[in-house]
């Protein structure tokens, strides 16, 4: 048996390497699909130049890397990395963060159809976006507050939805358990959706519906390299923190009972966990708002094939999140020519067929294959 569960997790582990691969080289494939046709040769030169600063050749343009006119805007350099590059880096990352976000969420209400936004912070992220967009920060207050974007309210709207579900799910004293997260999720969720409805119908502004409607339905145009600083640090410190955990969230799939049983305090875990994904989720949707189905579809797929092992499932998840949502963007940016699709559009209908066909035809539960 112990010989057994050494060789399923060697091929695991070169599973996760695989994917790692497959990861960069997704990162490398997407940036030269566009619109634009670029040489792959030029696509590679500029990544390259800019990564390591070593030039290879010119670029079959007969623009020379490193030349003023190559590194002015309207180039093949701008479009290859200033546009393609932070968008694809984007998708990776809010893949990633999703996924992960997914994982552990559905490890802690011990719900396999559990997600990111279960618990009302996209909601939350609608409510913030909508009140910047249609009612106009800028009418209520003023100075910095009125100058920070639609991304701070977003944020600001995730986080305080999380802290009334904590609320809520903490009130009448007790333990916080699955039952109360998901319930306080759902109240907070229906409340912010209702005052995001009342906003839309008091701004009666057409213009203002359309960015509110885009923003709700997700979208890489706005990647630029110094918005990728926040998501990026925090999609590192989320992972170190839950590769961490994983004997804990391995625990978790056991219940309140046997957790008490091996001395474990789940109640201060889940507050943990819940605060960890919600502001990591939080992050996720101000950056390029709200993006469907990854958070749920991915890590339910990956345990399916891996297992419920935290030590094998959060790793592959947050790799096949990062993979999905890459070519999720590619597809939205291409499939429609000189036009694009929004990408929570793309990843909604990718997976809602794929969940069904799982509900329908697969026999595994929570745990998974182990």
């Amino acid at each position: 048996m112990n010989k057994h569960l050494h060789r399923k997790h060697v091929v695991l582990s070169m599973a996760i390497a695989a994917f790692l691969v497959l990861f960069v080289l997704s990162v490398l494939l997407a940036v030269t699909i566009g619109a634009v046709k670029i040489p792959l040769k030029d696509v590679y030169r500029i990544v390259l130049y800019q990564v390591t600063h070593f030039k290879i050749g010119s670029l079959e343009t007969g623009i020379q890397i490193g030349d003023i006119d190559f590194l002015s805007k309207g180039t093949v350099y701008e479009i290859v990395w200033n546009i393609r590059m932070p968008r694809v880096v984007m998708g990776a990352m809010i893949g990633v963060l999703l996924a992960m976000c997914g994982v552990v969420m559905q490890a802690t209400v011990q719900n396999p159809l559990a997600d990111p936004y279960i618990l009302g912070i996209s909601s939350g992220a609608s409510l913030g976006a909508t009140f910047s967009i249609m009612i106009g920060a800028s009418a209520v207050f003023t100075g910095v507050l009125a100058t920070m974007g639609i991304a701070f309210w977003a944020f600001a709207g995730a986080f305080g939805a999380m802290c009334l579900v904590m609320i809520l799910a903490s009130a009448g004293g007790g333990r916080i358990t699955s039952a109360k997260l998901v319930l306080a999720g759902s109240v907070v969720g229906s409340l912010c959706g209702s005052f995001t409805n009342m906003m839309i119908y008091i701004g009666n502004d057409a213009e203002n519906m359309k960015t509110v409607s885009y923003w709700l339905l997700g979208s890489m145009t706005s990647a630029r390299w110094e918005k990728l600083l926040l998501p990026g640090v925090c999609m590192a410190l989320g992972l170190l923190f839950f590769l961490t955990q994983t004997r804990t969230l391995n625990t978790l799939l056991l219940g309140d009972e046997a957790a008490i049983t091996l001395g474990v305090d789940l109640s201060k875990r889940r507050k943990v966990y819940m605060v960890m994904t919600s502001l990591l989720s939080a992050v996720a949707v101000c950056t390029c708002g709200i993006v469907g189905f990854v958070g749920l579809m991915i890590p339910h797929i990956v345990r399916g094939f891996v297992g419920s092992d935290h030590r094998f499932l959060l790793p592959m998840a947050a790799l096949s999140g990062g993979i999905f949502l890459i070519w999720a963007d590619v597809v939205a940016r291409v499939i429609i020519s000189n036009s694009e699709i929004p990408i929570g559009v793309i990843t909604s209908a990718i997976g809602a067929p794929i969940f069904v066909y799982m509900m329908v035809k697969k026999s595994y539960g929570f745990g998974g294959h182990d």
